[in-house]
């Protein structure tokens, strides 16, 4: 890439991770004393977990920004005594999940609720786990999702002699949620990645960096088939592992308290992924500044994505450059990065070819049905998307129409039509891709709810006007 074409980027700065924003709220509600949280994510649903943290008796204090100060709870959860206390995740799966676990290591009863889908998205696996470590849950709805009540007596791996498996087939926050409980209990749990496949497993990885960082510990250990020995891994050498293979995988917690201190999140690859795709769709590169090139964030894989799709891109302290570029179809599998298909799957419209998005069935169970609703809101502009079981098959419509120009590669949407965002964060920031490729789709005026992006990015549509200007 030219240095004149990095003088001519586009910069933006994204904020912190969504994702570690959850885990280390909670982390430091857990701790005893405060904690400094920096750069802690500004959105609806990490305002779903701090408004539950705050009702288990921790304390925040907005210091500048996105500056917090923590006052922890010493690891002592409560819940009612007598009549539940009410706790509305919202439309936050991630709250939900986290939280669910963590509180049954408490004691006191909640009543766990949402809004949305949040009461047709699957909680049995993490539900069923937790009643066998001795918590009690009934569900006041659709079984084996919310709401339910859960009576918290503390977890016990006793009760399993010490060992549990579950799987992490429909989401990697059961798992994830265990193992930010797992320091409360009286005694060693080993948790053993069961099921059939792993989805989201990076999001693992953050959490045992979030526990590692709050000084708490564990060890990993895998083994090259379900018949052989386990290995334990050395220290810090979990970081490694690319891949999870049920059987194969296991991590013991030992109790211990979760300690207070200065924390910085570092920046969302999720949120940097739709203006990184912006550089290679647009007709000027952009910059995102605020990444860590080494994270464990599974989304970081987008720059793979881009490169493996015919991107140009630069990688230069913390600034992530990608330039307007010729894109081709590709086969990907994306198990491991789910909250990146709707905005390939944009990417891939105006590339040339198919491409194929496998492995993310589970994502049918998220905001919005994510395989459907990117292919319903891509035919409005002509874009053949078709569902499959486990994920999208798109027919491009040529290279990016800033090197090839013509009627064939830019969409339309038809007067009187509307975008759906489908209630979906995710679906509505992918979407605003559009308008780099026809500039007079102004996407947002033409969005059912734009505002939807709050959930995650709520200023999202502010810093995407710094993409669109000339």
């Amino acid at each position: 890439m030219s240095g004149q074409n990095q003088q001519n980027a586009i910069s933006i700065d994204v904020p912190g991770s969504k994702s570690l924003s959850h885990r280390y709220l909670i982390g430091a509600a857990l701790a005893n004393g405060k904690s400094r949280l920096r750069h802690v994510q500004n959105s609806a649903d990490i305002h779903v977990t701090r408004a539950l943290l705050q009702q288990i008796g921790a304390g925040f204090e907005e210091i500048a920004g996105e500056e917090l100060v923590v006052q922890g709870v010493g690891g002592k959860v409560r819940g009612g005594s007598g009549s539940p206390m009410d706790c509305d995740v919202g439309e936050s799966g991630t709250s939900c999940r986290l939280l669910s676990a963590v509180f049954a290591a408490g004691d006191g009863l909640f009543r766990i609720f949402g809004q949305g889908r949040m009461h047709e998205r699957p909680v049995e696996d993490l539900c069923h786990a937790l009643t066998r470590l001795g918590a009690g849950v009934v569900y006041t709805g659709k079984s084996g999702c919310p709401p339910f009540l859960l009576q918290a007596r503390g977890l016990n791996p006793d009760l399993v002699k010490g060992e549990l498996s579950i799987g992490m087939d429909a989401s990697s926050q059961y798992f994830s949620g265990l193992l930010l409980a797992a320091p409360m209990c009286p005694s060693a749990l080993i948790l053993e990645l069961g099921g059939s496949k792993a989805v989201s497993w990076p999001y693992v990885g953050l959490t045992l960096q979030c526990l590692t960082d709050f000084g708490l510990d564990f060890t990993v250990a895998t083994r090259p088939e379900k018949t052989a020995a386990w290995k334990e891994l050395e220290k810090g050498t979990w970081r490694d592992v690319a891949l999870a293979v049920p059987g194969c995988l296991r991590i013991t917690v030992t109790p211990g308290s979760y300690q207070s201190g200065e924390y910085t999140i570092e920046g969302d690859w999720s949120q940097a992924s739709y203006f990184l795709a912006a550089g290679a769709l647009g007709s000027r590169p952009v910059c995102v500044r605020g990444l860590r090139e080494d994270s464990l964030q599974g989304d970081r894989i987008i720059l793979d994505i881009l490169c493996k799709m015919g991107a140009q891109l630069n990688i230069a302290d913390d600034c992530v450059t990608v330039c307007p570029s010729p894109l081709h179809g590709v086969d990907l599998d994306m198990n491991s990065c789910p909250d990146l298909v709707q905005t390939v799957a944009v990417l891939a419209a105006f590339a040339h070819g198919s491409t194929r998005i496998r492995n993310v069935a589970h994502l049918r169970f998220k905001e919005s049905d994510r395989i459907a609703a990117p292919a319903e809101e891509l035919a409005k502009v002509g874009i053949v998307a078709d569902p499959l079981s486990d994920g999208l098959l798109i027919s491009g419509k040529g290279g990016n129409v800033h090197h090839k120009r013509g009627e064939s590669v830019v969409p339309t949407l038809p007067e009187g039509t509307m975008f759906s965002a489908h209630n979906d964060h995710r679906m509505a920031m992918s979407l605003a891709l559009l308008d780099l490729v026809n500039p007079d789709l102004h996407v947002a005026s033409r969005l059912d709810d734009p505002s939807v992006v709050k959930k995650s990015f709520p200023d999202f549509w502010t810093k995407w006007q710094c993409v669109l200007a000339k």
